[in-house]
């Protein structure tokens, strides 16, 4: 099993069931490494790099990950709960979020402010998560559960919420032109036009 040191590189490691929580991990960057069944929750990832790697299964609840960078990075059933994306270090220049998240539990997060454009969510749990401010242009968000999330100011042009439920999403306040809903649940925009619907 390859254990984790501070200000090392990795590539091609796969880490596997390791319980590392509450610990901090400076300045180590991971290329195309695998994490698989491991729980980091509440460890702080600082000015760390992630590059095209995975995570699979992993608890991530509650991580700091201060000025650490992702490029092409997957999270796949994994439960990340109230982390902080806006504290990460993003590309001014690459305007994509490189960021992939597959059936995971994103509750309390925040995204305020970001612009990843082409930001993957699938059949994902996003309770009261905060996307205000941001510019998500492109991105999928498809079969995901958005009860209670902020949306304020953001750029939702072009996003695909198909088969998503439960976003409260006022089109006066945000921009969501070319945006694609399932038929259904985009009668919910209505509710901010102050109009009344009769059968």
């Amino acid at each position: 099993m390859t254990d984790i040191k501070n200000n090392t590189q990795y590539f091609e490691e796969s880490f596997d069931k390791q319980a590392l929580v509450s610990i901090d991990i400076l300045e180590c960057e991971f290329e195309e490494c695998e994490f698989n069944d491991c729980d980091f929750s509440s460890a702080i990832f600082k000015q760390c790099n992630f590059l095209n790697s995975s995570f699979n299964r992993c608890n991530l609840s509650l991580i700091k990950i201060p000025s650490s960078r992702f490029f092409e990075v997957d999270f796949i059933d994994c439960k990340l709960v109230g982390i902080d994306w806006t504290v990460a270090q993003w590309s001014s220049f690459n305007l994509c979020s490189e960021l992939t998240f597959s059936r995971c539990i994103l509750n309390d997060s925040s995204f305020f402010g970001l612009s990843l454009n082409e930001l993957k969510l699938d059949e994902c749990k996003l309770h009261e998560v905060d996307f205000r401010e941001g510019d998500f242009a492109k991105s999928a968000m498809t079969y995901c559960d958005f009860t209670n999330s902020l949306f304020m100011r953001t750029n939702l042009q072009s996003v695909d919420f198909t088969e998503s439920n439960n976003f409260t999403i006022d089109v006066l306040e945000n921009r969501v032109s070319k945006a694609k809903f399932t038929r259904y649940e985009a009668l919910s925009l209505l509710n901010s036009l102050d109009i009344e619907l009769v059968d």
